[in-house]
């Protein structure tokens, strides 16, 4: 028995766009999680989050749509606009804790404690957002370098350097959480 190829993004677009409601819902079931839990991570909130993405969705589907096949993908069309949407409705830097961790058994909560956890998820929301994206997509969401490049249309060195960077940024705002919960301690 052969497996059956996996229709493309590309293909399941374009099937939609010429009224075909199945593949619409096939490409809204393969990426919403994946672009909800970005948009969750650059806002914060959830109500925001999928708002964001029923309207990157929307954005995609709709007859004046900006997603040309020609200059990407419809995966990064499609983080593209939440990225927008956090630029224009600057969601990005609302800074308040998440109500619960980005995700169920979020690993990063486990390892760190939850009150650390709340700190970093705040701290990244404040990143700049070239350096906020590399660090959600690769160290949240576990995006390959590859995999990150192709969504933000930039070389992998540029991930990585931004990655690079952005820990750097991080490190040194934990640091200095850590050092004033101590002297708070003492």
């Amino acid at each position: 028995m052969t497996a059956q190829p996996l229709v493309t993004d590309e293909e399941l677009y374009r099937r939609a766009k010429e009224g075909d409601r199945r593949a619409f819902e096939t490409l809204y079931n393969r990426r919403h999680q994946g672009l909800y839990r970005y948009a969750l991570h650059m806002s914060g909130n959830h109500a925001i989050a999928e708002e964001a993405t029923h309207d990157a969705f929307l954005s995609l589907i709709q007859p004046a749509s900006h997603f040309d096949p020609r200059l990407g993908t419809v995966e990064a069309y499609l983080y593209g606009a939440i990225r927008n949407m956090a630029r224009r409705r600057r969601f990005s830097l609302s800074i308040e804790p998440l109500d619960e961790p980005a995700a169920a058994g979020d690993l990063l909560s486990e390892l760190i404690g939850d009150e650390e956890a709340s700190a970093l998820h705040v701290a990244i929301r404040e990143l700049p957002e070239a350096y906020r994206d590399a660090v959600i997509l690769c160290d949240l969401e576990e995006r390959t370098y590859e995999e990150a490049a192709r969504i933000m249309r930039c070389p992998v060195g540029t991930i990585r350097s931004r990655l690079s960077r952005a820990r750097g940024i991080l490190a040194g705002r934990l640091a200095s959480l850590r050092t004033r919960a101590e002297a708070a301690g003492d």
